[in-house]
């Protein structure tokens, strides 16, 4: 079986999400690297992978899909073992709190975190753009709103979807980890088990290797 495509750059956060999915799950894949000083994401080449010119796309034979999570999910249900059952699909409330606290990584924890890393890592290091201080103070405070409810949640629970890791851990690592880059990392220190969630994470073998190159300088 030829491995999966998947374009765009390894260190975009979006491209990562699928990359660690496909680590879990043991799959062949090839990055191909989208140029975005080229103009490479607006090509006819890559708009018929992606229609929005955004990254990542992914390919499996004949299949061509686009959106990040819904790849991911793609990938862990294709690949889908007993040593990486990240969907949780075989028990209904399982899933259901899966899907439960993707959600709230796309809606609630990532349009809070996400400013942050583009203003104090992304544009500065790829853009040499300093960071607009009144988008990051409003996002720290959105942040540790979130926050709050992740410490009490996860005083009850190893993981967010139950005592087992699952896709709605996975979620977090890319934005997290240049998160932990910027220099407001040490905001996770008022959340102790927010804290020891998410150094299990870092932990995993998946995660590990892909942060090996994930580092963005400028």
């Amino acid at each position: 079986m030829a491995p999966v495509k998947v374009f765009g750059p390894a260190m975009s956060t979006n491209v990562a999400r699928v990359l660690v999915c496909l680590e879990e799950v043991g799959a062949e894949y090839e990055v191909v690297n989208i140029d975005f000083l080229a103009m490479e994401h607006k090509s006819p080449e890559h708009l018929a992978r992606n229609p929005f010119g955004q990254i990542p796309a992914f390919q499996d034979g004949d299949v061509v899909l686009f959106e990040s999570r819904a790849i991911s999910k793609y990938v862990l249900r294709q690949y889908k073992s007993s040593q990486a059952d990240l969907l949780r699909e075989g028990n209904l409330t399982e899933a259901a709190m899966v899907d439960v606290w993707t959600e709230v990584e796309a809606h609630q924890y990532n349009p809070a975190i996400s400013p942050v890393v583009y203003e104090c890592v992304i544009n500065p290091a790829m853009r040499g753009i300093p960071p607009n201080q009144k988008v990051v103070d409003e996002s720290l405070e959105k942040l540790k709103k979130v926050l709050d409810v992740y410490e009490v949640h996860l005083s009850k629970n190893k993981f967010l979807a139950g005592d087992f890791v699952s896709f709605a851990d996975l979620n977090h690592f890319p934005y997290t980890f240049y998160f932990m880059a910027s220099p407001h990392a040490s905001i996770f220190d008022s959340y102790p088990r927010v804290k020891a969630w998410w150094e299990s994470l870092m932990a995993r073998p998946s995660v590990k290797k892909l942060s090996a190159n994930m580092v963005m300088t400028a």
